[in-house]
């Protein structure tokens, strides 16, 4: 039997994607709101009511708390406290499942920092910064990060943005603009996901579902 993961917050898929592309043979996406292009088993919950029941279900779980908070954005406009923090609760709440653990958010949120992914770094035309934490050990060295000549969907408007991003950021199945917009590319947890698999292969014992 193969090794499952929960997706908390997991939207339109875009983590689930790369987790299982990276050999997660079960995974089931949880979030608040309805999920129709989620490509995975989904269920609608809230993220952390969900966890205290059933994480311990699953051999590892990847959280990614709402980002607004922490946002640029957010802190430019002065509406970053109309968000919840939920990072603290988040983790917490993981930690205490004793599951192999990532949580993803924005550059400035308040995570420990040990993986930086950038679209460039896995040949994406765009940049796309995110930052991990993980009870895994992460590479120290990653693939170089390059700015040139990347597509910027963020100042643009047209017909096409909506495909434009999808392509850029390597997802290949239906998303509405505004999912894609808030979706992460799939390399970098298919990236991550390799790291779980091989730590989870030298532990013991497998949980499944």
């Amino acid at each position: 039997m193969g090794y499952s993961l929960l997706d908390l917050f997991c939207g339109a898929g875009g983590c689930s994607v790369g987790y299982h592309r990276a050999g997660f043979d079960k995974i089931v996406g949880i979030d608040i709101k309805p999920q129709k292009h989620y490509p995975f088993e989904f269920v609608q919950a809230d993220a952390l009511e969900y966890c205290a029941v059933h994480g311990c279900e699953f051999d590892a779980i990847h959280a990614s708390p709402p980002c607004q908070h922490y946002s640029s954005m957010q802190h430019i406009t002065k509406n970053r406290d109309k968000w919840p923090d939920l990072i603290g609760p988040v983790r917490e709440l993981l930690i205490s499942t004793g599951k192999t653990l990532v949580i993803e958010n924005v550059v400035g949120a308040p995570i420990r920092i040990d993986l930086l992914l950038c679209g460039s770094m896995f040949g994406l035309n765009i940049i796309r910064h995110r930052i991990f934490e993980s009870n895994v050990p992460m590479p120290l060295l990653t693939p170089t990060c390059h700015h040139d000549n990347v597509y910027d969907p963020w100042h643009k408007d047209g017909v096409g943005q909506r495909e434009k991003l999808s392509e850029a950021m390597g997802i290949d199945w239906f998303m509405t603009r505004p999912e894609v917009r808030e979706a992460i590319p799939p390399a970098y947890t298919e990236y991550i996901g390799k790291y779980l698999l091989g730590a989870l292969s030298r532990s013991t014992p497998r949980h499944s579902t």
